[in-house]
């Protein structure tokens, strides 16, 4: 008795510190990985998967799998009622198979497929307000055969694990829309003046692939994506006719629009949430020799972000065409980007955004090279 009790109790504790490591992370991808994970510790098995339902095809496929042969799992994909999985998904009840191999719902493709011999298994349903979004399994008991005490505590974390998964899709949801109010923000400044249409969107994409070619954390890249949405907010209050002006700004109409990155960084600042990208926006006119603004910033006091979303934004008014030039060829806007390494741009910078020009990514940056 003593024994059922301790492994219990060990269970259980088990249970609450895997439960808390789930629900300590956002990232949809991250929690997945964790409750595989749980999953094959708390029940000591062998292997473990979560597949989940595709929305729009109503299939189960593999979301997570791990293990040597997970990657080749990743591509099943089953439909409604197919499998024990898609029993379990079809019934939205728990199951015990203790013979596998002789299970007449077992789909031994799975097995080829991976290479893996499965035994036993325990599968129960992931449910989030009584619908069921996918489904918890383990593989092959390390010690014996699984019962039901180890149904109930997969039954347990897979509740965690349902909570997790649609706090973080709510989360990720919710940061779509602010992304995306921000772009509709950033795209009304735009209507304003007909020749930096699609302006922002560049500039984001180009900032994004710089950043990533940099190997930024992926808080900075959300930071940076952000900032460069926003970097020319503060055009709201420039006067049209200054920003619609088709020839030379006059020197104090220059300096009327180089107000703008100033505004940009005021207008954000009463967005506490903001706060990291405020830099970005108010520097991204500052240039490495002093001689930028709005704060004649050097090299060193100017944000990575500020630094970055200068290239690209840089870079996409020398391609498009202004009222007063033609744009420049790509091949032409890269050799200005260098040239000015040191005294205008960082080049670290420039050099990381030619490098993915010349490899991949951005729309038209492989046409034309140094």
């Amino acid at each position: 008795m003593n024994d059922i009790l301790s492994k219990k109790l060990e269970q259980l504790n088990t249970l609450v510190e895997l439960s808390f490591l789930i629900n300590s992370t956002l990232d949809t991808r991250e929690i997945r990985r964790r409750a595989i994970e749980a999953a094959t510790r708390l029940l000591d098995a062998e292997a473990g998967s979560l597949l989940l339902i595709d929305q729009e095809t109503g299939e189960l496929f593999f979301e997570v799998a791990l293990g040597e042969k997970g990657e080749k799992l990743k591509e099943i994909r089953l439909k409604k009622g197919e499998g024990i999985a898609g029993w379990v998904v079809e019934k939205g009840e728990p199951a015990i198979i203790r013979d596998v191999q002789s299970n007449h719902r077992f789909l031994r493709a799975v097995d080829e497929k991976s290479t893996f011999t499965t035994r036993d298994m325990v599968c129960v349903p992931v449910k989030t307000k009584d619908k069921v979004i996918g489904v918890l399994e383990v593989i092959n008991k390390r010690h014996d055969f699984f019962d039901e005490d180890d149904k109930e505590s997969l039954m347990a974390l897979a509740n965690h694990v349902a909570i997790a998964i649609e706090n973080a899709n709510l989360y990720q949801e919710l940061k779509e829309a602010f992304y995306s109010t921000a772009m509709a923000l950033a795209e009304a400044i735009e209507k304003r003046d007909p020749y930096t249409r699609e302006h922002t969107k560049r500039v984001m994409d180009y900032s994004a692939a710089i950043g990533r070619t940099m190997g930024l954390s992926k808080k900075e890249l959300e930071d940076l994506k952000l900032a460069a949405i926003l970097h020319d907010v503060g055009k709201i209050g420039v006067r049209d006719s200054i920003l619609l002006k088709g020839g030379k700004l006059d020197p104090d109409e220059l300096e009327k629009m180089n107000m703008h990155s100033k505004y940009g960084a005021e207008i954000l600042s009463h967005v506490k949430q903001l706060k990291d990208i405020i830099p970005g926006v108010r520097g991204h006119h500052e240039r490495f020799d002093g001689k930028g603004y709005p704060d004649n910033l050097n090299d060193g006091d100017i944000s990575i972000i500020a630094r970055i979303v200068a290239v690209a934004d840089t870079f996409d008014a020398m391609t498009t065409d202004r009222p007063y030039r033609k744009a420049l060829s790509f091949g032409t806007a890269f050799e200005e980007l260098r040239k000015n390494i040191g005294t205008q741009f960082d080049g670290e910078v420039v050099e990381a955004f030619i490098r993915h020009g010349e490899s991949e990514v951005c729309p038209g940056l492989r046409r034309q090279k140094i």
